[in-house]
């Protein structure tokens, strides 16, 4: 059972996994800081509390404190006044409680290939939200895993986790720098790499054959897209029919659409 701590003054160096959450330079969840997980809210810290991520405390307000279940959990929880809450973490947090964690082991590239049948690879995805929503969307339309290519943002900051609503803490993930070479890893490995792109002369979604092979789906950074490099290595370049006088969707939007395609 956790332990339950009442703390007052916000300077209290036993609320540090928790302080300037909005200082970019300080902020724990960042490698430059110390690489914490931060979760925001009840759903996001019972979903962070259920995942391999190794809890080290939580920060909350008493009623949504004493709304989770921590009676499995051998950690301090700090209760406190929202003002407190906002005074140490920069911010009123509307969500009422905070949970901090240490990082799990890296999966790597074998492990998350191995007895996956669908996976999204994405390329220079820097915006933490895009990165946050397309791993909710990953969980919710069964994808296997997530493969980052270079340029994409950490998907463990706090605002990627929580757009994520938790998920990010469950659909596993690896990074590679191999790049494009990971693509032809991937087909080594019995994967169709398709290519998402909003290019007139890529293949419709709905005619691309995809259902029950085994897919990595490809998607590009948020302004240009996927590198010619990178559509040149798929197996196959697709895209989305849409109106006219609309070009191209959201990245995690158009991987949405994708992701559905192949269930």
């Amino acid at each position: 059972m956790a332990t339950v701590i009442e703390i007052n003054d916000p300077a209290d160096p036993r609320l540090d996994d928790f302080r300037d959450l909005s200082t970019a330079d300080r902020r724990p969840d960042r490698p430059g800081g110390r690489g914490l997980v931060i979760a925001e809210g009840v759903v996001v810290v019972e979903r962070l509390l259920t995942s391999p991520y190794p809890v080290r405390g939580l920060l909350g307000v008493r009623r949504r404190v004493e709304a989770l279940d921590l009676s499995d959990l051998d950690v301090p929880a700090y209760v406190t006044s929202a003002e407190v809450m906002a005074s140490v973490v920069g911010f009123h947090l509307n969500r009422g409680v905070l949970a901090a964690a240490d990082r799990a082991p890296a999966v790597s590239f074998d492990a998350l290939v191995s007895g996956a049948r669908r996976l999204a690879v994405l390329e220079g995805v820097g915006d933490h939200e895009n990165l946050g929503s397309i791993f909710r969307n990953a969980a919710a339309l069964g994808v296997d895993g997530v493969l980052l290519g270079p340029g994409c943002s950490d998907p463990l900051y706090r605002r990627s986790v929580r757009v994520s609503m938790g998920h990010v803490l469950r659909v596993p993930f690896a990074t590679t720098e191999e790049w494009p070479t990971a693509l032809d890893m991937l087909r080594n490995k019995g994967f169709t790499v398709a290519a998402l792109t909003p290019r007139p002369s890529a293949l419709h979604l709905a005619d691309a054959n995809l259902r029950g092979r085994r897919v990595a789906v490809l998607l590009g950074s948020e302004g240009p897209g996927l590198t010619d490099e990178a559509i040149a290595a798929a197996d196959l370049a697709v895209r989305i029919p849409m109106s006219s006088g609309v070009d191209s969707l959201n990245v995690a939007t158009a991987g949405a659409v994708a992701f559905y395609a192949l269930l």
